[in-house]
């Protein structure tokens, strides 16, 4: 990449690619480092990847940090930290109860006594080596690291109404730093990602960035802003969607019924919306079960396929844990598409 923008397709009639889909690197590259490290963003930044994502929670001092969730007893190693044993709670999030420790009953100075690990040990053994090596990223640590080597970044929202619920909203302490980092267009090298809808709705009266709103499978967001993403994803849906957003994030799965594909992207670029699905990874437990190789589920399988495939459907960039084999894979398609 060159300059301070991200180039992205016009919308496109048909499948063929007018400009190159972005790869995202999702959590950095989190297949071969443990996720939201800079040591995961810095190897994905090295394999090409176009835009590193970071998923943003909040502190007890209310500074935005790079975890996946605000649990963090399965990406750090806080449980061996006899000082804080007591900080342990149960709390119900999203509807869901979870037990351990929580980024918003730390500050900063005390998350950065601890050391990531790697979420997915049976599935990435690999990785383990590198536990214990790397703080918790803040997000001007990772607004400098992508200065530095000019990518974009894809800062997710984690649930935000939980967050104002508890006193510690998020959109403005996003806004404000990506302003401050001189990211205030549509050309900004940065989209802002949610599967909530008002604080989308919010932002949108905030910034110029783009924004991506986020759809699972299943589901409905969490501030019943909308009745299910199912709801959302048909064209009158994704009409609506287009009123304060500039794509749609979706589940790979909803791409497919089986081996055919599903209106989605065509109906998306329809409606105004690049599409950006997610998450491409390598290991025969996440890719779809035509591109499995043999039956280990830590055995590596057809992710290039998959990827392609996703690629004929005329997708405008994609989320990867393994951002080199997306760069190889994104390559090799435009080049066919050129020929």
């Amino acid at each position: 990449m060159s300059g301070q923008t991200v180039p992205m397709p016009a919308t496109p009639a048909s499948p063929r690619l007018s400009s190159p889909p972005i790869v995202i690197a999702h959590r950095g590259a989190s297949g071969e480092r443990p996720e939201h490290t800079l040591a995961s963003y810095a190897l994905a930044i090295s394999q090409g990847a176009d835009v590193i994502e970071p998923d943003l929670v909040p502190t007890k001092d209310d500074v935005l940090i790079a975890r996946h969730e605000n649990e963090i007893s399965e990406t750090t190693d806080v449980a061996d930290h006899p000082e804080f044993a007591a900080r342990r709670a149960t709390k119900t999030i999203d509807g869901q109860t979870l037990t351990g420790w929580f980024t918003e009953d730390f500050t900063l100075a005390e998350l950065k006594t601890l050391r990531a690990k790697e979420r997915l040990p049976a599935l990435r053994p690999g990785n383990i080596a590198w536990d214990g090596q790397e703080t918790i990223p803040t997000l001007g640590e990772i607004i400098a690291l992508a200065k530095a080597h000019d990518v974009a970044i894809y800062p997710e929202t984690k649930h935000p109404s939980y967050f104002a619920r508890i006193g510690h909203p998020t959109d403005r302490l996003l806004v404000d730093q990506l302003h401050a980092a001189g990211w205030d267009s549509a050309d900004a090298p940065v989209f802002i990602q949610s599967f909530e809808v008002d604080n989308l709705k919010r932002l949108a009266k905030m910034t110029r960035i783009r924004l991506i709103q986020l759809v699972a499978a299943s589901g409905a967001p969490a501030d019943a802003a909308a009745p299910s993403y199912a709801a959302m994803m048909t064209p009158a849906g994704l009409r609506e969607v287009a009123r304060y957003a500039w794509g749609i994030g979706p589940d790979k799965a909803m791409l497919w019924q089986g081996d055919a594909s599903t209106p989605l992207v065509a109906d998306a670029h329809a409606a105004g919306l690049r599409v950006h699905p997610w998450t491409y990874r390598a290991e025969n437990a996440f890719v779809r079960a035509r591109f499995r190789v043999g039956d280990v589920p830590s055995a590596h399988g057809d992710l290039s396929g998959e990827i392609a495939a996703a690629l004929g459907q005329g997708v405008d960039g994609f989320f990867t844990d393994f951002p080199a084999i997306g760069v190889a894979t994104r390559d090799a398609y435009v080049a066919g598409e050129k020929k």
